[in-house]
């Protein structure tokens, strides 16, 4: 008992260490991982090479493929374009294998893990953010192989405790046989632990103190490539139709992969022992076999399956078939702060897309008012029940990013993206305003036509021209959601602001001219109306500006 929770404590802090690092490069290289989701889907290699780099980054499969099924579920990637980082995550989680190889077991881990916590610690009083960020990575780094080192010494080698290694050879010298029972434990094991990087440790430990032999590492290996899948799974339980989708590819990628390994297994693992120095079943050098063996198989079953995106795609959607009531392309997402991943400086290119959605929905609404009002003669009604539909939406997309925006802060995020954060909170309740003002001047428009109320010749051209400026500050403010507003575009949209309530000041006086014959009152009082509530579009645009202009 004292052996087994020696074992589990040090996976414990060998986790632990893992989370505390992967959240430590987040902040660090968070905009260089934001910039891997916005060139991602170039091309099928791009998307692959995307996928590997993120998981080297952040040294979690697991993380990226649930960050994947994310972004498919807000609709940020489609199920093809997911496929290709998906097959780039297994790569990228081969490099664990790697630094464990060629550092985990080479010399003692506490001359690595105790100088890292040092430093790492010093670092987190620096006032600068890149610092403190880059000390709790190497506080991670640390404490991942300081767990790594407890969990090498405590598990027993064959020497001291061969009555373990005898249980452990009855599963072993049965050919194929033993290969199917290592692969089930491999999979079993990712799924307790939830973490392929965690299981790739044990796997190396039990290899390196004797336990198992290459074949027998390698075949528990390919389990942790399926059970690797449960985790996006999971993630993708609660989520939409095409995050399923996502996962059950995920699935598919790796089961296809484990199928034709299964015919070259010997083969493949002979292959393998002869490329690389010394004995494989050598403690010493197995590591780095199983390493190459693990990274091998991952790029070879990439190789293979690359050409076939598209057909794995209609085969997850076959799995998946599409429900009735579900959400239609264009239609926003509903997040849900239990299903979303932790991964705080990516979520918000989410955000930031939904934002941008929400913005052109502002000004597709103010069209249609313009749209409604300019055709007294036609019947619009639907028209009129699509721009509340489109209200309705608005509200509901400010409340869902608002609970999706707090979600994020309570994940690791970097000082600039929490003033990011905040920025786009305002921003969201800015673009609510619009819509709200949109839908007022709709429902004006309607009642002016409704009540048969006339206004004089000239008043729909001065409509058509006090619009003019606002929509272009609404082009202006969409443009600027997705890049650095500066000192001139403020000057600009100033200028436009400016334009827009000399224009409404002109037309209220003449208005309020008319109104001194008592016929045109409710008439004017209609138009009058109009006139702010376009004037409050422009304010509501300037401020958006000023707000973007905060963010680093």
């Amino acid at each position: 008992m004292t052996t087994f929770f020696a074992i589990f404590g040090s996976l414990g802090l060998f986790l632990y260490g893992m989370k505390v690092m992967s959240e430590g490069l987040q902040k660090v290289s968070g905009e260089g991982l934001r910039s891997l989701i916005r060139n991602m889907t170039r091309n099928r290699l791009s998307g692959i090479i995307s996928g590997t780099l993120m998981t080297t980054l952040v040294q979690s499969s697991s993380a990226t493929t649930v960050m994947i099924v994310s972004f498919v579920n807000a609709r940020l990637l489609t199920l093809r374009e997911s496929i290709g980082m998906i097959m780039g995550a297994n790569l990228g989680t081969t490099t664990t294998f790697w630094i464990v190889a060629f550092l985990g077991f080479k010399f003692s881990l506490t001359s690595i893990a105790l100088p890292c916590v040092g430093i790492g610690v010093a670092m987190i009083f620096f006032k600068r953010p890149k610092i403190r960020d880059t000390g709790e990575a190497l506080i991670g780094f640390g404490i991942l192989f300081l767990g790594l080192s407890f969990l090498k010494g405590s598990v027993p080698d064959v020497k001291s405790s061969p009555e373990l290694f005898s249980f452990l050879a009855d599963w072993t010298g049965h050919g194929m046989g033993s290969v199917a029972i290592f692969f089930a434990f491999g999979v079993l094991l990712t799924v307790v632990v939830q973490s392929s990087s965690v299981a790739g440790a044990i796997t190396l430990t039990l290899a390196a103190k004797g336990w198992i032999g290459y074949e027998d590492a390698a075949a528990i290996v390919l389990g942790e490539n399926v059970g690797t899948t449960i985790t996006a799974n999971l993630a993708a339980m609660t989520g939409g139709v095409e995050a399923k989708r996502a996962a059950r590819a995920h699935f598919l990628f790796n089961m296809i992969g484990v199928a034709w390994m299964v015919f070259l297994f010997y083969p493949f693992v002979n292959m393998v022992d002869a490329i690389t120095p010394g004995d494989a079943n050598d403690p010493a050098t197995t590591l780095y076999h199983l390493a190459f063996f693990h990274s091998l198989f991952n790029f070879t079953n990439i190789c293979l399956q690359a050409p076939f995106t598209k057909q794995l795609a209609m085969l997850a959607t076959k799995m998946v078939r599409d429900r009735e009531g579900s959400p239609k392309e264009g239609e926003h997402i509903n997040y849900q702060a239990p299903n979303l991943p932790q991964t705080g400086e990516i979520n918000l290119a989410e955000a930031e897309r939904e934002i941008k959605g929400m913005a052109e929905l502002t000004q597709v609404m103010f069209r249609g008012f313009n749209e409604v009002y300019e055709n007294p003669d036609k019947d619009l009604s639907a028209r009129v029940k699509e721009l509340k539909a489109m209200e309705e939406r608005s509200d509901r997309l400010a409340f869902d990013i608002t609970q999706y925006l707090i979600y994020c802060t309570s994940s690791e995020l970097s000082r600039e993206r929490l003033n990011e954060v905040t920025v786009m909170l305002r921003v969201i309740s800015e673009l609510e305003e619009i819509c709200d003002c949109a839908y007022k001047l709709v429902k004006l428009a309607q009642l002016k036509y409704d009540k048969q109320r006339v206004l004089p010749e000239g008043t729909q051209e001065a409509i058509r021209n006090f619009s003019g400026p606002v929509d272009q500050f609404m082009s202006f403010y969409i443009q600027s959601l997705t890049r650095k507003v500066t000192m001139a575009d403020i000057e600009v949209a100033q200028q436009l602001e400016d334009t827009i309530d000399a224009s409404r000041k002109k037309l209220r006086k003449e208005a309020v001219r008319r109104m001194s014959d008592p016929a045109n009152v409710k008439s004017e009082m209609i138009y009058i109306d109009i006139l702010n509530n376009i004037e409050s579009i422009g304010d509501h645009s300037l401020n958006i500006l000023k707000l973007l202009s905060q963010i680093d």
